[in-house]
Formats: C-alpha cells, structure tokens, sequence
C-alpha cells in the first residue's frame, strides 16, 4: 500500500542504514533531501537519489533470509524516481532558421504555436547559438561548448583533433542519461546529427545514437539534412520505411514524427501516469531540402507574402520586431550587401519568380513544422499533463541557411560539390519545387532577410545573423509572468543545467564510473521570476567560432573577426592563420543591439584584452588548432570502417550502408567487378548503388543489358552500357575508372586542384569492352549523404528515374561482388609543386 510521499532526514536506522552503506543516503543533496515515498522493502516504495553518481549502486539487501521462504521476509530495492514536482519536458529546436523567421519575433511567417507558447510564458531575444547544426546540438545535450564535447564543426567535417573529432567522451552525459537515471522515461524524434557520420552504419558502435546517449527511444534520421518524403529514418537502431506503398507527396516526415511523438507520450502516460517524460523534439525544418505539404505551400501562397522582394521584407519584420517589442526601439539595420547579393530591383523577371517561388516553399515549410509542433503540444494538455510540462522552443539551431548561394538550387548536393545550377536550368523544376523532384535550397537574399535584425548567415560565428536565435519558454505550474520578454544573454549550454534546476536533480560527478567533465553552461531559471526580468545575465564570457570565424562575447562586449567569406565560398584555399590573420571588429551590445556599429578603432585596449581572453578560451574549450578549411574537411580522410582498406567482397546482397561508411569512389580510380548468374528468360536490377536521385552511381541490368551510370547531380547523367542483353548462365562484368587527377592529397598544400577532374571509364563483359567514354569533370565532394550504399537493389530514391524504379532487385544470383580502389599517389614533383603554390597563394593574401 502507498504512503503519502515523505521527507527522511536520514537520521534513522534500520533499512535506511542499509542504504547509507551504499551511498544513496545523502542528508541533503544540491537539490533538497532525498524523498521516499512507500513502506521501504515494498513492491510500490520510491525514492530519489542524490544524483552524485549514476547509475545509483544497487541498495543492499534490506531483508531477512532464513533457512526457509516462510521464516524470511523479502524487502524489493526502492525504485527510483525524479524529485517530487518534477515537470515533464519538451525541448524543441527547429532547423536553420534566423530571428526574423517566426512571427513570434516579428517575421511574417505565421507560427501560432510558437505565439502561444510565448503568451503562456517568455520570450528569449538574446539566445545564442554556435552557427551550425551539429555544434550547437551537442552543445544543447551535454550543457558544454561544442569544441569540449568534440563538435566544433559537423561529423561530415570531423578530423583528428579532440575538438573536432565529432565523439561526445563518456565524460560528458548528456541531458538524456541524466534524467533516465533519475527516473525520467527519455526520447528523441527527428534530426540526429550528433552521431558520427563513421560509426553510422549497422556494424555501430551505437554508443553514439541516441539509445547510446540516454534516449530510451528515437524516431529520426541520422545526419545532416533528410529528404522528408522518403527518409533514411530508423526506429531506435533499426531503418523502417513508413512511406512504402503511400502514393508521392501524402507521406511526410514533419507529420509522421509528430504522429510517432504524440503515440510515444501516450503510451508512456498510460503505462505511468506518475512517471515525468523528456522529448528532444527536433525536426528538420527549416534545413534543405525544403519538403513542405502542397497543402501548405497553396496557403503560404495565396497570402503573397514575399511578392515586393527580399528587402522589402527585411524593412517589414525590423517594423514588426519594433512594434513587439522583441527589439529595442533604438535599433538599427545594417545596410543591404549589394557587393554581396543582388538588389531585388536589378534581378530579372524570371529570377523574380524562381525566387519567390523558393522563399514561399520554404514559409509553407516552416509553418507546416509550427503546426506539427502544435499538434504534439496538445497531446500533453489532452494527457492532462500541460500545466507541469516545461516546454523549450527554440527558434533555429543556428542563423537561417545561405547555402543555395545567391541564386538558390534544386539540388543541395549541388552546393557541396561547389556547382551553381542557372536560373534558366532552375526553371525545369519550378512547377515541381519541395516536391520529391527536387532537394532545394532559396536565394541567400531571402535568408539575409530572415535574419533581420542581424546580418549574415548560419556558418558566420562572428555575426549575430549566424548566431542570435530567439526561444520561448513555457511552464504553466512556475512561470507566471506570462508574455513578457526576457533580454539576458542566453547560450544552448545553458539549456541542461535550466533542465536540471527545474527538475530538482544535480549534474552527476560520475558516470558508469568516469569522472564527469564540469556542466559549462550557466541555468537560466532565474529569469522565470518576474522579479528578475531585469536581473543582470549570469552567463557572462562566451566564444564563438566555426571555421576559422571566430568572436567573444564579455558582460555586453562583443569582439567579432570580420567575414572574410560567404557560406557558399567553401571551395578555395583556408586561412592559414586565422587566429591573427583577421580584421577584428568591436561592438557594445548593451547599446547596439543589431551589431551595426564597429569601435573597434576606438577602444584598441579592449580589442586587445578580447583576444587574449579569447586565446585563453580557446585554449580551455579544445578549440585549438584553429582551421579555416570548409569543403576540404569534408572530403578528407577519417576513420571510418572502409579507413585504409583497397578492395571490398561482397557475396550477397546487402542495403543500407551509408555514405560515411561505405566506399568512397570519387577522386580515385576503381575497378567494379560483378560475377553473376542470369537465369533462363534473362534477368534485371541493381547489381550495385550509391547514392539516389540528386547524385551517386548505379551499376544494374536494363532490359538484360549491363549498364553503369553516373548521376553528375541531376544535371547529367552519362552512362556506359552493353550492346545485348546478357545469355542465362555465368558473367563477369566490370567497370573500370582510370581518374586523371592527383586526389585528395592536394588538399594538405591547401589546394583544391586534386579534385573533380575527368577520368575514363570502360565498362566490360566477359573480358570483352562494350563501351567507353570519358567524363570531362567527377563530382569533387559528396555524393547524396541521405542516401545509403546498396547491393542487389535500390533502397529510397533511384540514380535514373527514366531507367528504373526503386527497389529494382536484381534477378540474377550474386556469386561476388568486388570493387578495388587505386587512390591517387603524390609524387616529389607533386609535392614540390604543390608547396610553391601554397607558398604564393599565401603571399597573396597577406
């Protein structure tokens, strides 16, 4: 029988003493005493923990035991719970999205879930994040910067140092683990990019999902970005297709996650109603490809919200952000970039209407995920559970995305090979935008005005554009100062430590016995309180850098490297010093809200002092070594299971290997040799497939004709095929590529020169060569990264829609499959070569 809950002093003796021998009694913990609830030794007795340690040690025995079951009385280990009161929590973080995207904050965008989660609580202008996806995710979940828990740039980009190797240690817990042990039942649904692009496929470790990290469940991707109509999505650890059989465009992610959420929080609810429930809710709006619902594409439409051009709308949510009070009256907008993007006035008609198109697919997209949003927020007031829900909606996990260039694209993948798609050629697609068609990206004009009031974009650590999100915060049982605005300075680190404050649980010393690195960042739950909306920002030093950008934020001050590049730059050779080869650039904030006024030529002391503070934190936080490289970090080599390896064996058919554990064959010459079976009547299907609609490879029988084909990023598609369909019995077929280029070698001399250059490619039958062509540029880069490696047919999206159609199984019996790789070699003229170059292009920018 359950006793009312009860506060022990633990003063007592008895089975209480038991528990002290093992260290869970605790007089007090940072949080309160700990609570007990039950007759102790009872099936239904509770209790909290200290927190000090976790997993707690296993109470001793508080029994008897006899020589027999009926002299013995039997006493159950208490089972653990969070501290009374307890709230639920929903921590949402949306994707790639600025300041000046939300209504909430004065964008014309209409997001009423965001509205009235503000109007039930606070809203936050001065949340910062760290100006790129994966970063500010690990920062969100450990409650440390991003370089400490090994994120300083994205998994894609990872290298070899402990600041960026994309590994969070076991010394840092995230904010799953943590509430799991204290009783909290923990999941995550959507965007996943915090596992290491190398350890993703399903040899694991998963130590690195988020069942590995504290999310008893997870429904989502694994990567950067998702095409949200046919998604590599999982179940826990396990890949499922939802979409399979649904006709195109009437399954979509942003609606099947929201579903999937709503009927986990029930479940949970109705196996414990007593038991508190965490959900990372992170969708992958508003990140390319922008996948919204035709439904709300028509809507965002028929409101002609963007027809006056991107500058206009920037004049029209800084009006809106004054008029709600999110901005200081006395700000100020930097002028628009006109050496930078096109003036909406100077572009042609055809442009005008490719890019309203992108922008209102992208507002359809971002609404869509609002609503979704709403939707998993009603199940808490429908479970009855809203008022001790804590609800944390943050707007972007960094500035809004630049990364279609200032054109915009069809094809993302085409950004990170550094291919421009034409205006004229974006056309073909215009009718058929944010369908399954396309994988697009807008006009980096729209997203210099979604960042209003700030400039710049996401990638730009040094720019409040890339930076300076805004949140809202809602707790019905503890906020009550409901609709006000909060202007402290508030970093994602702080994110954990607010979580656990308000939970009543302290931040574990060790875990699975490991020492646990310090919670870096500072709790924000004293701003709930009215009266400390105007309390001075207890978080007060904070640095910023991503790619060789850099800033550092002190009590108000903020000493910021100026842009020496724009995100879709990323193809050229890096800074090499970009500790101290920048132009550095002083503001106040506390009286220049948007960072529109540079002093740094009047304070040279404290630009001065800001570096040598920033230096320290560098230091501190693993930042160090400082890299200015973009695209280069993303082709270059890491330790993934194909690391050092020059053939691969395949004997039977295998799907879903992805990209960055699969073998790499761009910039290198290969050699693909299938050895099958065609049965009698003839046979057809993929034989061998990386990659999917928006660029890859396939290897596969056509109408029994052995054919291999390239998809150059959705523009070209050259292929190489037999003359005759193949005869039942055995064959050998071959593809063979001889790469004209040096590699990815060149990129150590800070060259690019290596990379995408042609190569030949022959392709056999039986020892017999049936065609040949030569490829006058390869992709440099990245293939589709959504997409996955596949033998014996094709999961997701096809390389050739006009060939075949996914899964397309291949009929013929594999005996073997076996690809050799022959990377490129420097030679010591290569080297020398390449040193001189270096050597002059370095001269150059100084």
């Amino acid at each position: 029988m359950r006793e009312s809950s009860m506060i022990f002093p633990w003063r007592r003796v008895g089975w209480l003493g038991l528990i002290l021998l093992v260290g869970l009694a605790v007089a007090h913990t940072a949080f309160g005493a700990v609570q007990v609830t039950g007759v102790p030794g009872s099936p239904g007795a509770t209790t909290t923990i200290p927190g000090n340690q976790l997993p707690p040690p296993d109470p001793k025995f508080g029994g008897v035991i006899k020589d027999g079951a009926l002299q013995s009385k039997p006493w159950w280990p208490p089972a653990v719970v969070p501290p009374k009161g307890a709230p639920n929590v929903l921590l949402i973080i949306t994707d790639d999205a600025g300041f000046g995207v939300p209504s909430t904050f004065g964008g014309v965008i209409p997001t009423p879930t965001m509205d009235r989660i503000a109007n039930e609580g606070l809203r936050y202008n001065r949340m910062f994040s760290t100006s790129l996806c994966s970063p500010t995710r690990a920062a969100l979940i450990t409650g440390r910067n991003h370089h400490s828990v090994g994120f300083g740039v994205i998994s894609e980009q990872s290298t070899g140092f402990p600041g960026y190797n994309s590994i969070i240690g076991v010394d840092n817990a995230t904010i799953g683990r943590i509430l799991l042990d204290n009783g909290y039942n923990t999941s995550w649904f959507g965007k996943d990019h915090n596992t290491p692009a190398f350890q993703a496929s399903q040899t694991g470790p998963f130590t690195q999902w988020p069942t590995g990290m504290g999310f008893e469940y997870f429904y989502g991707f694994v990567g950067g970005d998702a095409n949200q109509w046919e998604p590599n999505l999982f179940r826990n650890t396990t890949q499922i297709y939802p979409f399979l059989g649904k006709e195109p465009g009437t399954w979509n992610l942003i609606t099947g996650m929201a579903d999937e959420a709503i009927d986990w929080a029930t479940r949970m609810h109705q196996t414990d109603p007593s038991k508190p429930i965490f959900i990372k809710y992170a969708p992958g709006a508003t990140h390319a490809p922008h996948h919204p619902t035709k439904e709300w594409v028509d809507k965002i439409s028929a409101m002609h919200l963007f027809d006056d051009g991107y500058e206009k709308l920037r004049e029209r949510i800084f009006e809106n952000q004054k008029r709600l009070g999110v901005i200081p009256q006395d700000a100020q907008l930097t002028p628009w970039p006109k050496e930078v993007l096109k003036p909406w006035d100077a572009l042609t008609p055809e442009e005008k209407k490719l890019f309203i198109r992108q922008v209102e697919v992208f507002a359809a997209y971002s609404a869509y995920s609002d609503h979704e949003i709403g939707r998993v927020i009603q199940a808490f007031e429908d479970l009855g559970k809203r008022d001790n829900t804590l609800v944390i909606y943050i707007n972007g996990d960094n500035g809004t995305s630049a990364e279609g260039g200032p054109i915009g694209t069809p094809n993302e993948v085409a950004f990170f090979n550094g291919v421009t798609v034409p205006v004229d050629v974006q056309m073909k697609w215009y009718d058929v935008w944010g369908t399954e068609q396309t994988y697009n990206h807008m006009s980096a004009g729209w997203s210099w005005a979604f960042d209003t009031p700030f400039d710049w974009f996401k990638q730009n650590a040094s720019r409040l554009g890339g930076t300076n999100q805004n949140m809202v915060v809602s707790w019905p049982a503890r906020i009550k100062d409901k609709g006000a605005l909060r202007e402290q300075f508030v970093h994602v680190i702080d994110v954990v430590p607010t979580i656990l404050e308000a939970a009543g649980i302290r931040a574990p010393e060790l875990v699975d016995g490991i020492k646990q690195q310090p919670i870096e960042g500072t709790s924000f739950l004293y701003t709930f309180d009215a009266v400390n909306a105007k309390a001075p920002s207890r978080h007060q030093t904070q640095y910023f850098e991503m790619m060789g950008q850099w800033a550092l934020y002190e009590d108000g001050w903020l000493l910021s490297t100026k842009v020496d590049r724009a995100p879709w730059e990323a193809f050229g050779a890096a800074n090499a010093d970009p500790l101290n080869n920048q132009v550095f650039q002083l503001y106040d904030l506390t009286k220049d809200f948007t960072q529109s006024n540079d002093i740094a030529a009047k304070h040279p002391e404290k630009v001065k002092s800001l570096r040598a503070r920033f230096l320290a934190e560098a230091k501190k936080y693993q930042v160090l070594p400082l890299d200015g490289s973009v695209a280069a970090r993303v082709i270059a080599p890491r330790p993934n299971i194909t690391a050092g390896r020059t053939e691969f064996v395949y004997t039977r058919p295998m799907v879903g290997l992805p990209q960055g554990d699969s073998p790499m064959l761009l910039n290198t010459s290969y050699t693909i040799t299938a050895d099958i079976e065609v049965p009698d009547g003839g046979a057809e299907g993929m034989i061998l497939t990386s990659g999917g609609r928006f660029a890859g490879y396939g290897f596969y029988l056509l109408e029994g004709k052995p054919v291999f084909l390239w998809n150059l990023i959705d523009l070209d598609r050259p292929k190489w095929q037999g003359t005759a369909a193949l005869s039942p019995g055995r064959h050998t077929l071959e593809f063979d590529f001889k790469y004209d280029g040096l590699g990815v070698g060149t990129l150590v001399f800070n060259s690019f020169s290596g990379l995408g250059r042609p190569g030949t490619g022959t392709l056999k039958v039986d020892g017999k060569v049936v065609d040949t062509k030569t490829l006058p540029k390869t992709l440099p880069i990245i293939l589709q990264w959504d997409e996955s490696f596949d033998i014996g047919s094709d999961t997701l999206t096809g390389v050739n829609d006009a060939d075949y159609q996914p899964p397309f199984p291949l009929t013929a019996k594999l005996n073997k499959l076996t690809i050799a790789v022959d990377r490129p070699e420097l030679s010591p003229a290569d080297i020398q070569q390449l040193k001189e170059g270096e050597a002059k292009a370095a001269a150059a920018r100084e």
